[in-house]
């Protein structure tokens, strides 16, 4: 397994470190725990640059490969998913906005499991790559903003990371509906 692998691979280990740290900070609760919302939004920070530098050094160093093509976009699901869950029962984002991001997440693989059916890997495209950097530093706003502020900033963190995800959601539906329609071939040709 090549270095760029291994940091994906690395990715998919913190998403359970990074929940139990999301799920014991029990934001805009009594029994808020500063430490333990700015540890989960350090491991999401960490997991987050992995992202960015396992693909890097995939195209510098010529170690793209298929099981990175395959891996690294369903280590920034597993990854953003569980974010925005817990984001959803800290009531800061919207079940709807929940909603979207998981049916494009299962709407492109299903479209990979028919591209794979051929022999085709399809790599994540620059407006799904958009999608999940506004996702990230979405995220990452919500974790460290939210540690970091004071308890008289609760309703102003909230706002805007209700707007944030907002914006997540709808830049979330475009880029599906932007790959399904790039795709769209496959449909047509499933049997």
């Amino acid at each position: 397994m090549n270095l760029p692998n291994k940091l994906t691979m690395m990715r998919v280990v913190l998403v359970p470190v990074f929940m139990i740290f999301a799920a014991v900070s029990h934001y805009g609760t009594a029994d808020f725990n500063t430490a333990y919302m700015l540890i989960a939004g350090v491991i999401f920070a960490i997991a987050s640059i992995t992202d960015f530098l396992d693909g890097y050094l995939a195209r510098k160093n010529h170690l793209v490969t298929d099981f990175g093509k395959f891996m690294d976009p369903l280590a920034d699901k597993c990854l953003t998913t569980a974010a925005f869950i817990y984001m959803v029962t800290d009531h800061v984002c919207s079940p709807i906005v929940l909603a979207v991001i998981l049916f494009r997440e299962f709407a492109v693989a299903g479209v990979r499991m028919l591209a794979a059916e051929t022999g085709t890997v399809i790599a994540a495209n620059m407006w799904g790559k958009v999608k999940t950097v506004l996702q990230m530093l979405t995220i990452i706003f919500y974790y460290f903003v939210g540690a970091l502020a004071g308890p008289t900033d609760v309703g102003f963190v909230s706002f805007v990371t209700v707007v944030l995800c907002w914006l997540c959601g709808a830049a979330t539906l475009l880029s599906g509906g932007i790959y399904l329609w790039q795709n769209r071939k496959l449909f047509m040709q499933a049997k």
